[in-house]
């Protein structure tokens, strides 16, 4: 009797353990309208389309953030992102100053290829050679500046970015 209740324990353990978990579907580019994004539960995030972060500039007079990173492998962006772009005094900053645009090329994270299209073709415009790279464009897309990680916090890193954008 008891071999019959492992045999069964081992093939529940079997079966249960096979099974994937079901994946959360990606939000696609198209379902993001320059209302979801204008609304105050997306402002201060992260978009990925840079015709639409032009349009947001425009109409809102903000400067545009672009992070350029490697968001699942490069540790100097997980830095960034952990240390900074993460924490409410950066949040709060940029949903009144900024629009933030990450232009990301993951090693393991899967993108269309419309999106991997255009990340490349902004890496080339703007000449990203490493990550992270962070540039400040107005919406006449003339560079403000260009920095990467900065320690400090997001203090520091929000003086840093101001100094940019007082020239």
């Amino acid at each position: 009797m008891k071999f019959i209740y492992t045999i069964i324990l081992v093939l529940s353990v079997l079966v249960l353990g096979c099974t994937t978990p079901e994946a959360k579907k990606p939000v696609a580019a198209e379902e993001i309208t320059i209302d979801s994004i204008m609304s105050e539960d997306v402002a201060g995030t992260w978009i990925e389309d840079y015709q639409q972060a032009l349009k947001l500039s425009k109409e809102q007079n903000k400067p545009i953030l672009i992070n350029f990173t490697g968001s699942d492998w490069c540790g100097w962006c997980k830095k960034l992102m952990g240390e900074v772009f993460t924490k409410q005094e950066f949040i709060d900053y940029s949903k009144a100053n900024l629009i933030l645009l990450k232009i990301d090329f993951p090693s393991k994270i899967q993108q269309s290829a419309d999106l991997k299209k255009q990340n490349n073709q902004l890496q080339d415009k703007f000449k990203v050679k490493g990550y992270p790279t962070i540039v400040l464009l107005d919406s006449k897309e003339v560079e403000l500046g260009r920095t990467g990680y900065q320690p400090g916090g997001p203090s520091a890193y929000i003086q840093h970015l101001e100094s940019f954008l007082k020239k």
